[in-house]
């Protein structure tokens, strides 16, 4: 028989399902596969990649896909590790169509022969969350943040219930993914995953985080929660022998070693000496600090310096280093991976852009802060990037007058003053306001509604004199109401107008390019991030799974022409659904314009056409940043367009 993918339709709002297969060839994986079929359905999709269970590292990634409430057009978001179990259904995805009646477990099995057991189960939500769907709770905001650091609250105990009334069913391993209140009442609701061990979930939390597609799953399908596993022993590829063939003919090292090398940083960086993405990215900071809703872009370059040197290097850093990576508490995601890239402090995962976006961007310089502050994130199932985001800004607001404690349902003003801050008792009082904030965000408490972003909700804020609170925000824009806060580096690339932003999908370096080459160069990272996505691969093995996952389809189904072939037409058809809007706050051109200015008197690069730039944008900084802008957009469409 042909090689085939399949895919299991459930449809939510019965209970029916089936199985359809489809040619490899005509798609190869949960990218370009769950692109097909979203444009039919809009549907919510998740599965592996044709590598899952193979004896590659890192290719058991879930790759999550479907038309994102909080971008507004099609989205992909990838959980590491929870592809491993999935691949026990003998199944390649699964595609949500239809709403569940009430909130609902989805129960998947395949024990023996062909048939996958399917089952929905109501579940009360309001007494697993301690509040109703729509935010209600005794006690006011600040109880609901607190509680939302308590024990097992929120998202997990949805994932708990799930894996302890289900578990007992499976013969084998099995795993569950479970939103929190966030999904219900925001549209930046994220999905949750651990590995399972004696039938409890683990400490190793994974995410589908960006792209609100938790919000998606329960709001728009009625599923707040999937329990699978199964027993189908498939031919996955285990031979390493044919790997270490592979690898030695193209680096001429075996697939083990190449693979340990290209995942030093994740690990332990000697050059560092430190390890995971929380360690080495504050390493080498320096002068490139996020601050105070990025107020630190404005910030000398000495004054960034001494802070990263007082606060970060000689604090957070510290701690970090003291209590994780000298104690070697590490993990994997749930597959066998050298790369052991979750950091852990007992219940807490120290990823850099979590505990930067809800770190430092809100002025939380201490592990215990952010860990209080990044668990009230995550038992609320949101997308903690996007949190960090928005409540960098909501506090700068408060810190301004724009926005008052009853207007957001708080009491407090963040402490942002940098002479004298305390990194203990200032970074505490300062996640005791995110903790009230994230309250006001569930409990719709004062103006604040969420329900359908922050763009459209600043749009109704109408302050004195003429203050613009969208302004003040730093994020992407999408169409009418599409939003994204970016990757938490400063350059020009998180902006750029691709079709979809939040994850890697853009160039991120901090080097200068011209905007057309940016484009271009954004262009390109799509297609390649998409090679890997499409195959299930973690890009944390991206040093060379670009190259070699082509590679591994053309040798195991003969096919690497055609495979990347849909790979660039996948990457032109998401480009179509381009609706980037231009940057719409005056705090995005900044960031922009600052980076350029850093590179000229900080990095000394003294190239023509940055200085071409920054000429304009000191003449007209609106005029320079459309022009700027489009160029990107100019070298993205010129690059993306032959395969239509």
């Amino acid at each position: 028989m042909e090689a085939s993918q399949k895919v299991l339709y459930v449809d939510a709002s019965t209970g029916f399902y089936r199985v359809r297969r489809y040619r490899i060839g005509d798609y190869f994986g949960p990218v370009d596969l769950g692109l097909h079929i979203s444009g039919r359905t809009m549907s919510l999709n998740f599965g592996t990649g044709l590598f899952a269970g193979s004896i590659l590292p890192g290719s058991n990634r879930l790759i999550f896909s479907g038309f994102s409430p909080c971008w507004r057009s099609f989205y992909v978001s990838s959980m590491g590790g929870a592809g491993l179990v999935f691949d026990n259904l003998g199944i390649n995805l699964v595609s949500l169509v239809g709403k569940s009646p009430v909130p609902s477990i989805l129960y998947l099995n395949r024990l023996h022969g062909e048939e996958i057991e399917v089952e929905l189960l109501p579940v009360d939500l309001s007494a697993l969350w301690g509040m109703g769907v729509e935010g209600t709770v005794r006690g006011g905001a600040a109880a609901l943040g607190r509680g939302l650091t308590e024990g097992r609250a929120g998202a997990y105990a949805l994932l708990d219930h799930a894996l302890a009334r289900l578990g007992g069913r499976y013969e084998s391993s099995y795993r569950a993914l479970a939103v929190g209140p966030a999904a219900a009442v925001t549209d930046f609701g994220a999905i949750l995953s651990a590995p399972v061990q004696d039938g409890r979930a683990t400490d190793v939390d994974t995410w589908a985080g960006r792209g609100g597609l938790g919000s998606k799953m329960l709001q728009e399908h009625g599923i707040a929660a999937v329990v699978y596993g199964g027993t189908v022993i498939d031919d996955d590829f285990r031979d390493r022998k044919v790997a270490d063939q592979w690898f030695e003919e193209k680096y001429r090292q075996k697939l083990a070693v190449k693979d340990f090398e290209a995942t030093t940083k994740y690990r332990f960086d000697p050059k560092f000496e430190t390890g995971g993405t929380f360690g080495v990215n504050y390493a080498g900071m320096g002068g490139k600090l996020l601050a105070l809703n990025y107020r630190s872009i404005h910030w000398t370059e000495e004054e960034r310096k001494a802070v990263h040197e007082r606060l970060v290097l000689g604090h957070y850093l510290k701690q970090f280093n003291e209590e994780t990576i000298a104690q070697k508490s590490q993990a994997t995601c749930g597959e066998p991976c050298a790369a052991v890239c979750k950091k852990l402090r007992g219940e807490y995962k120290k990823d850099y852009e979590p505990y930067q976006a809800l770190g430092p961007l809100c002025g939380v310089f201490d592990q215990r802060a952010a860990e209080r502050l990044n668990r009230a994130s995550d038992s609320g199932g949101f997308d903690a990037i996007s949190l960090g985001g928005v409540l960098a800004w909501l506090m700068d607001c408060l810190d301004r007058g724009e926005l008052s404690g009853e207007d957001l349902g708080v009491a407090a003003r963040p402490r942002w003053t940098m002479e004298g801050f305390d990194a203990v008792a200032d970074s505490a009082h300062n996640a005791d306001l995110g903790l009230e904030l994230i309250g006001s965000i569930l409990g719709r408490r004062g103006i604040l509604d969420l329900s359908e972003g922050p763009r459209k909700w600043a749009r109704k804020v109408r302050r004195d004199k003429g203050v613009r609170i969208l302004d003040r925000f730093v994020a992407t824009a999408n169409g009418r109401k599409g939003w994204m806060v970016p990757n938490q580096y400063w350059t020009p690339g998180v902006l750029s107008p691709m079709a979809i932003m939040g994850k890697y999908y853009m160039h991120y370096g901090g080097d200068f390019m011209p905007p057309r080459e940016l484009g271009r160069a954004c262009a390109e990272r799509l297609r390649k991030e998409l090679a890997m996505d499409n195959a299930g691969l973690c890009r944390f093995h991206r040093a060379w799974g670009e190259e070699m996952m082509p590679e591994a389809v053309g040798l195991v189904y003969g096919k690497k022409d055609e495979y990347l072939e849909a790979v660039s037409v996948a990457a032109s058809r998401i480009n179509s659904r381009n609706a980037a809007v231009f940057w719409e706050s005056e705090a995005d051109v900044d960031l922009v314009r600052t980076f350029l200015q850093r590179r000229r008197d900080v990095e000394k690069d003294d190239s023509p056409e940055l200085a071409r730039w920054i000429a304009a944008f000191e003449a007209d900084p609106k005029e320079a940043a459309l022009d700027f802008w489009f160029e990107i957009r100019k070298g993205i469409d010129e690059s993306l367009r032959d395969f239509l």
